[in-house]
């Protein structure tokens, strides 16, 4: 799981962290939480050797079978950190976002959700050839969607976070018989 907010308080956060309670049986999620720690991506840096961040990244997306990415929305777009992270990502030969399933989620205390953000992870992902769900979520007034402790106790949207989890988890798994 990656996710575009660095507040530890921050409603993606607490999408994220309900998303993976909401993960069937027998599957596990890890969030890759030092985006902060990334460099701006520099391609004279990415000359001299990698650093220790991004080599660790990197590795996060090629061990698991899929993404999931909840992203704020900044002006219309996604957070800087959720950016750097996905072209540190997309660099080199390997292609490690290539085929990989992925599923984009977000949420803000506003009408469109996050909607923006959302977007704009979809088509920077698309150009990678992500396998992008185009089930996404978006989760509008997220001060009414969270409790105070930022548990997310509204059963519609609970419902929705299960059904998406459930298709890139369908997904991962579909991938996983092809290439065997």
């Amino acid at each position: 799981i990656l996710v575009g907010s660095l507040r530890h308080g921050s409603y993606n956060r607490a999408l994220a962290r309900a998303a993976a309670q909401l993960a069937p049986s027998g599957v596990s999620t890890e969030t890759f939480d030092a985006l902060g720690a990334l460099p701006f991506y520099d391609g004279d840096l990415e000359d001299k050797g990698l650093p220790a961040t991004v080599v660790a990244l990197r590795r996060a997306i090629v061990d698991a079978d899929a993404l999931l990415i909840a992203t704020p929305e900044y002006n219309g777009s996604t957070s800087g950190v959720l950016k750097n992270a996905l072209d540190w990502a997309s660099r080199g030969p390997d292609r490690i976002l290539a085929g990989k399933p992925v599923a984009v989620m977000g949420t803000s205390t506003g009408a469109s959700g996050g909607q923006g953000g959302i977007e704009s992870v979809v088509r920077l992902l698309r150009r990678t050839r992500s396998d992008v769900l185009d089930h996404v979520r978006a989760v509008p007034f997220a001060e009414r969607a969270f409790a105070d402790d930022l548990t997310l106790p509204a059963p519609a949207v609970r419902t929705e976070m299960d059904d998406l989890v459930a298709e890139l988890v369908e997904r991962a798994h579909a991938t996983a018989d092809i290439a065997a």
